[in-house]
């Protein structure tokens, strides 16, 4: 039988026990043999690894994926990119097939963000809003189910209100998407933005995610992105030197 670590491309800890271990442990016996492999759950604190962050991922991209009734090709080939980037083609065909059952199944997503929320630092749990707000818009659409689950998976894991706003701000642009990823309104001083933007360029720094790999840092390198362009564009309109 295949190992997890093969399938889902990289080292794999705490994601193993819980319903996140569960759901994919069902969906990979149908891919392996039809039958059901079991994972036993655990409460061991274990460091954040690559497969765990996969792990989580593929669980609760399919919740996403599933929130308005239809699976596109779009949001498949969005997935099926990013794993390709991160572990190459032979793994990602594997996690592909385990995906496609993970979709099948129901998603206990309460139970999913809590283990989330208990075992992955803050970082990465931002780190994974951020690729679920990219599913999202892999069609070049919004769909408001979609960002409503988003929504509801952030604040299950704990992620703050300002700070998903945050990253929601860097996919679905209006008037104040500069302040809204600064988290500040367009009313502060000018001292404040600055303040601000020293603020959201510790919390999103690339370093913050270095323990899940290069290619998973180099993503987080989007989000820090996102802030200096924000902090650069509000610069502009106010004659900040």
């Amino acid at each position: 039988m295949a190992s997890f670590g093969k399938i889902l491309g990289g080292g794999i800890g705490w994601a193993l026990g819980g319903p996140i271990g569960a759901v994919i442990g069902f969906a990979l016996g149908a891919v392996v043999d039809d039958s059901k492999f079991v994972v036993e759950t655990t409460n061991t604190r274990i460091p954040t690894q690559t497969g765990d962050f996969s792990a989580s991922l593929l669980v609760l991209a399919a919740a996403v994926m599933k929130s308005d009734g239809a699976v596109l090709k779009s949001e498949l080939e969005y997935v099926k990119k990013f794993y390709i980037k991160h572990f190459g083609v032979e793994h990602t065909q594997e996690q592909m097939l385990l995906f496609r059952e993970i979709i099948k199944k129901d998603i206990p997503l309460a139970d999913v963000c809590s283990q989330i929320r208990r075992s992955m630092e803050y970082a990465s749990r931002l780190q994974l809003v951020h690729f679920l707000f990219g599913l999202s818009m892999a069609d070049g659409q919004i769909h408001s189910n979609e960002v409503n689950i988003i929504e509801r998976i952030a604040g299950l894991m704990g992620i703050s209100l300002p700070d998903y706003n945050s990253i929601k701000a860097m996919f679905y642009s209006d008037s104040e998407s500069d302040y809204k990823i600064l988290e500040i309104t367009n009313d502060v001083a000018d001292e404040e933005v600055k303040k601000a933007y020293r603020k959201m360029a510790v919390k999103f720094h690339p370093d913050k995610v270095a323990h899940l790999g290069e290619d998973i840092q180099r993503d987080a390198k989007e989000k820090f992105q996102k802030v200096q362009q924000a902090f650069e564009n509000i610069k502009k309109k106010r004659g900040i030197k």
